[in-house]
């Protein structure tokens, strides 16, 4: 992490601080829920600001960067977007436009990434979740709405678009110029393994996905599958609501999500046993790229007990956004109900824990100075450990009171055991 980005973060942290104790001195500390009071000492902050800070400052950017912070801190996706950057959102979002195959949020008042979409230009620049985008065509990431962020992201096919990256992995910012493209999202991919595991990777639930998910599992079924290993992997597009349907191929009956909101009233999705595909045996993949309506489907395999969930916890993503208008010509986006697991856990807020919590394996290469990937430093054992360790668990070889890692000692959380149901129809 460089100097420059720590001391945005000491900064943003030592606002806050200077904010709370403005609100707290001389004995007028401000009640959780009084509003009126945080304002009050929200204005008082401004007035410091204006009239003690070292230099005069540019309140316009000061008041922005406080708006789109209280936003992030209660919504890493929501946006405020000025009236002139709402007019050309409004446009773009009427246009089908090319992209670098970059999910994102809000994370540290920057644009994160949450996922890469496989074999896009991002993709192949290296780019992982967890990155950050400092800078979009030289303009600053910081505070910037993350709705504008993806607009400045999109183009017409074959122009390019210039990022900085503070990737996890190197300390110095790298600046990247990359090529927008039209990129399909991934297809569902199964295939047959050893001893009857059935492999249904599911990568996207953009348009068809969930019927051809339904398709995928049932020829498996005709090829003799007694298990199935569901890989939810860099799941992070499509529509959220999709994950309902997913998860009701696994689910005969009971409860699978809530959405409920401020406003918004309770609306209960439960599993319908018409579209119940696979009785048998289940284990499911996750990562921190993980997001949206995958979660969904994650969350109430596990919390219904119809499986074991293996790997990473999930991004945390599941909620129903919505565009609301402002007088200035402006817009907020912003989160207005949320995705509730089985358990009642805000899926949003929690991700998707695990009940078998493992790393994956990085079998990422080293990287020189400028981000460019050294050749030949990367780790010889490319086996994939979340899938293998799902296999020994589906099948029985591997009970999840022995399922360790070999590296860093016993790693599970257990939960409950693989539900055996009925046979298969």
């Amino acid at each position: 992490m460089n100097n420059r980005f720590k001391w945005t973060v000491v900064g943003s942290s030592t606002c806050v601080v200077v904010f709370l104790l403005l609100g707290a001195k001389n004995g007028r500390a401000v009640a959780p829920d009084d509003v009126y009071g945080h304002l009050k000492v929200y204005t008082e902050v401004l007035e410091r600001i204006k009239l003690e800070y070292v230099e005069e400052p540019d309140m316009k950017s000061v008041t922005l960067g406080a708006i789109n912070g209280l936003l992030e801190s209660v919504d890493p996706f929501a946006s405020y977007m000025n009236a002139d950057q709402y007019r050309q959102y409004e446009k773009s979002e009427d246009t089908a436009r090319a992209g670098v195959g970059l999910i994102v949020a809000k994370r540290y008042g920057y644009v994160a990434v949450v996922d890469v979409l496989p074999g896009s230009p991002a993709d192949k620049a290296n780019i992982v979740t967890g990155d950050l985008i400092e800078s979009i065509n030289n303009v600053a990431t910081r505070d910037m709405p993350l709705a504008y962020a993806d607009q400045l992201l999109r183009g017409d096919p074959n122009s390019t678009v210039e990022i900085t990256v503070l990737r996890l992995r190197n300390p110095e910012p790298q600046k990247l110029t990359l090529t927008r493209a039209n990129i399909p999202f991934p297809a569902v991919t199964a295939k047959m393994l050893p001893n009857s595991v059935g492999y249904l990777h599911v990568g996207s639930l953009a348009g068809a996905r969930v019927d051809e998910t339904k398709d995928k599992l049932q020829d498996l079924k005709k090829q003799g599958a007694k298990y199935i290993v569901l890989d939810l992997r860099h799941c992070s597009t499509g529509e959220q609501e999709k994950g309902v349907p997913l998860a009701n191929l696994f689910l005969e009956n009971g409860e699978i999500a809530y959405l409920q909101g401020q406003k918004t009233e309770r609306k209960e999705f439960d599993a319908k046993g018409a579209d119940d595909v696979w009785k048998g045996p289940l284990v499911v993949i996750t990562d921190r790229a993980t997001a949206g309506g995958a979660e969904i489907a994650a969350a109430a395999l596990l919390d219904d007990k119809r499986a074991q969930v293996v790997g990473e916890r999930s991004y945390g993503d599941a909620s129903l956004r919505k565009t609301i208008q402002m007088d200035d010509g402006g817009a907020v986006i912003l989160s207005v109900a949320k995705y509730y697991s089985p358990s009642g856990k805000a899926i949003q807020d929690t991700g998707v824990v695990p009940s078998v919590q493992l790393a994956e394996n990085d079998n990422s290469p080293d990287y020189d100075q400028d981000g460019n990937p050294i050749p030949g430093t990367a780790p010889k054992n490319s086996e994939d450990n979340l899938l293998k360790q799902s296999i020994d668990l589906v099948t029985g070889k591997t009970t999840i009171a022995q399922l360790t890692d070999e590296a860093n000692g016993p790693i599970i959380t257990p939960q409950h055991p693989i539900e055996e149901r009925s046979p298969q129809h």
